[in-house]
């Protein structure tokens, strides 16, 4: 069942043309990255509901680059198999040191959350 819900938030792109926000292709975008991941359609929903709830925050305008972002900070939180494969097509990675130079990011980052929580 797909939901239907107006945010009222304005997604203002890279190239300047704005358009109303949209669930349908955040969830198409989260569930690419989730292919063949342990996460279940109740996970995927619950970090769209967290994304949205951070965008709707910020509006009534945010920028695409919003978007993504808080999706990834997000996917980071869940998979980090999925937290590559969206970063891989979100910042438009072309050779393997983008990989890399992401993946370090990502361990610094959990890392960084293993000290804290200690």
């Amino acid at each position: 069942m797909e939901r239907v819900e107006s945010l009222g938030l304005v997604v203002a792109k890279r190239s300047g043309v704005r358009e109303a926000y949209d669930r349908a292709k955040v969830v198409s975008g989260v569930r690419k990255a989730i292919i063949n991941r342990p996460i279940s359609e109740e996970q995927v929903t619950a970090l769209v509901d967290r994304v949205e709830e951070h965008l709707r925050r910020r509006g009534p305008e945010i920028s695409s680059e919003d978007v993504g972002l808080e999706v990834l900070r997000n996917l980071a939180k869940l998979d980090e198999v999925a937290y590559l494969r969206f970063a891989s097509v979100y910042k438009d990675f072309q050779q393997l040191g983008d990989f890399e130079r992401e993946l370090g990011r990502l361990q610094k980052r959990e890392a960084a959350g293993r000290r804290s929580s200690r």
